[in-house]
């Protein structure tokens, strides 16, 4: 039977209380301290994320399968990223590897508009489905190649990878406005760092913020 994944939430006070948990357990203690970063964790129905069978543990502190060999991360590292990339309401974001949609959900509060890249396409489908059903207009999914991001819609005020090259992809760079911002997890799986970056003069100054382990960051072998 194939996985359910929009369902009518069985108990609106049980999920909108573990939220409100999530919020002041793991986030609040461990530096998350960005009221509107904050305010769209707890409105944000991760449960929506997640396969049915999983959504009572939609809130745990913990990444969880979403399929095709993919994770939702957990919600403090999706916080984290978010406050660290600075989202303002003005900003056009790009998102390198939507995955379940959740981030891209988050950011979808935050900003005005938000462009997703995914490169497992039934994943995308999926993530555009459940956006869609809660009402996130301003988020724009594609199935493709992330690490050539989305050049259509450049340039961006901010840049979120959730997923992790070896090195920062060119194009992104390029697809960064002067002065904005980008997110990113460089390494090998046994060994990442997350940097917050600033394009200064076309460079691009890094600074590592946390240790980190995220899926890697696949390519389209047929359109490298």
């Amino acid at each position: 039977m194939p996985q359910q994944w929009i369902t009518k939430r069985s108990s609106e006070g049980s999920f909108a209380s573990s939220s409100g948990a999530m919020v002041e357990k793991q986030l609040r203690p461990r530096g998350i301290d960005d009221p509107r970063v904050l305010r769209a964790m707890a409105k944000v129905p991760r449960e929506k994320f997640v396969p049915r069978e999983l959504q009572a543990s939609a809130y745990d502190d913990r990444a969880l399968p979403i399929g095709f060999g993919q994770t939702i991360s957990q919600p403090f590292i999706v916080a984290f990223m978010t406050q660290a990339v600075k989202p303002k309401p003005t900003d056009r974001v790009l998102e390198i590897g939507t995955g379940s949609g959740y981030q891209a959900a988050v950011l979808g509060e935050l900003v005005a508009e938000v462009f997703t890249v995914e490169i497992v396409r039934p994943l995308a489908q999926r993530a555009a489905t459940v956006l869609n059903a809660l009402g996130y207009k301003n988020v724009l999914v594609k199935g493709g190649d992330g690490y050539k991001g989305w050049s259509e819609h450049a340039p961006y005020d901010a840049i979120v990878v959730t997923a992790a090259p070896d090195h920062i992809p060119e194009p992104l760079i390029a697809q960064l406005k002067e002065g904005g911002r980008m997110v990113i997890p460089v390494g090998k799986e046994s060994s990442q760092q997350l940097y917050a970056m600033e394009k200064h003069g076309g460079a691009m100054k890094r600074t590592a913020v946390l240790p980190v382990k995220f899926v890697p960051l696949t390519r389209d072998p047929a359109k490298k």
